[in-house]
């Protein structure tokens, strides 16, 4: 099904509310080298895991499902907002697994082989790490727009970037601007034009916009009770459950494994698998069931500081919002007018934190229901999954397109097609819509072909 809406439509969908601004995937392929579990690593997880027909071939591109509305119609421009590729842990994370690994060296006792590799194990992640992009950070983008590239050869060619029509953007923490530098190099790389220098802008401004939001820094940032949900569940039954298990594969006093340790020991896992690809004896500490309870825990986290649980998480990103559709607008603007569009692609690198609350102000994964510290189980089939939706690399793509001058919008994520919420059923313009709550100034200079 063609899931593209025509402009008009998305544009008087989210813009008329422009008034206070602050599956996805398929199974995982089964091998020695990857974990069970890791499908569940949520904003831990690799690309790979939310396609998996990149472990085969890390520069294929599904064009059976990325394809133009029809055969009349040509791209006309891009805006892609991606999140860093994969990182070191923080050195707060790093000090909460050199916790756990000490108390595992020290206290753990048992005859299993993988209990006797970690405690060969050697604690090699310094706080000196703190988040810096690693090897496979590099590679998420390189490939990464080496399969852009493929998906859209008009909009990102050798000669749109050389001739300065294509725009590079980032947020000035040292893994997105690496980021940045990476998926430039890919392009460089692929076109041989590696000792060409390419430019970039950094701008905090709209990719770290939540640092710049007062109230979200004061009502959920720096406001523990924000998180409210989340320490609960942390007390709940199904996670007491996860630390005995920990406990009694270490046999271990129940006391000694605290939420803090589970989590550190599900980090451990999975940052041996996004760095290192491969499948750490750590891994042994969870099953399935575990695994689950740990992401519904990350989930509720994501969900509550920068999903729905607080409305000011996507009206702190208005400023991004508008940034993106009013360079839609500029380049519908250029179309009617005859003109070429001088921007060609938008490449926007930023965070977790710079996707999830656009996604959440546009609509996306929204459950009818939210998320808590007590429905767990009735959770089991949520739309608002980051292990799906925010992976290493993670990205939404806007492609703007001209069908014989009708303009219509293709969004996708993590390159596959994303209906627009409440527009599946809205082909041609024509069907109501709910407004969107949040950015609430009206759009000056609005493009009148648009016909609002």
């Amino acid at each position: 099904m063609l899931l593209t809406i025509p402009l008009k439509v998305i544009i008087a969908h989210f813009f008329f509310s422009y008034i206070s601004c602050c599956s996805l995937w398929g199974d995982v392929l089964t091998t020695p080298d990857i974990p069970a579990i890791a499908k569940y690593f949520t904003t831990k997880g690799r690309y790979e895991e939310v396609n998996p027909y990149l472990i085969d071939d890390i520069l294929a591109v599904n064009k059976s499902l990325v394809k133009s509305p029809s055969a009349e119609c040509r791209e006309i421009h891009l805006t892609a907002i991606i999140r860093h590729g994969s990182r070191y842990p923080t050195t707060k994370n790093i000090k909460k697994m050199r916790e756990f690994h000490n108390l595992v060296v020290q206290k753990a006792s048992g005859e299993e082989s993988w209990l006797r590799e970690i405690r060969q194990w050697k604690m090699w992640y310094t706080d000196e790490m703190d988040g810096r992009l690693v090897q496979k950070g590099v590679l998420d983008h390189r490939n990464l727009a080496v399969r852009l590239s493929k998906l859209f050869p008009s909009l990102i060619s050798k000669e749109k970037l050389q001739d300065g029509h294509i725009k590079f953007m980032t947020s000035s923490k040292h893994r997105c601007v690496n980021s940045t530098l990476s998926f430039q190099r890919g392009l460089a790389k692929l076109w041989d034009i590696e000792d060409e220098e390419i430019d970039y802008e950094v701008n905090d401004a709209l990719m770290r916009f939540f640092d710049h939001c007062t109230r979200f820094v004061e009502t959920v940032d720096k406001n523990q009770s924000a998180m409210a949900e989340l320490d609960k569940f942390k007390s709940s039954a199904e996670m007491r459950r996860v630390q005995e298990k920990i406990a009694d594969r270490l046999l271990v006093p129940y006391s000694h494994i605290t939420s803090d340790m589970a989590e550190a020991a599900f980090h451990l896992c999975a940052y041996e698998l996004a760095i290192k690809t491969i499948n750490s004896p750590w891994c042994q500490l969870f099953d399935e069931a575990d695994a689950l309870v740990l992401e519904y825990a990350n989930d509720l986290k994501q969900f509550w500081k920068r999903g729905y649980g607080h409305d000011i998480n996507s009206k702190s990103s208005c400023i991004l919002f508008h940034d993106v559709f009013s360079r839609l607008d500029r380049a519908a603007n250029e179309i009617r007018s005859g003109s070429n569009v001088t921007e060609a692609a938008t490449i926007q690198v930023g965070h977790a934190d710079t996707l999830l609350p656009l996604l959440t102000l546009l609509g996306f994964f929204k459950d009818s229901v939210p998320l808590t510290s007590n429905n767990y189980v009735t959770q089991g089939q949520r739309a608002f999954r980051t292990s799906r939706m925010m992976p290493y690399a993670a990205n939404l793509v806007l492609v703007l397109y001209d069908c014989s001058g009708n303009l219509r919008l293709q969004a996708l994520l993590n390159e596959r097609p994303l209906a627009f919420p409440g527009l599946a059923a809205t082909q041609g313009g024509r069907g109501g819509s709910p407004a969107l709550p949040g950015c609430q100034r009206p759009l000056r200079g609005t493009a009148p072909g648009l016909r609002l």
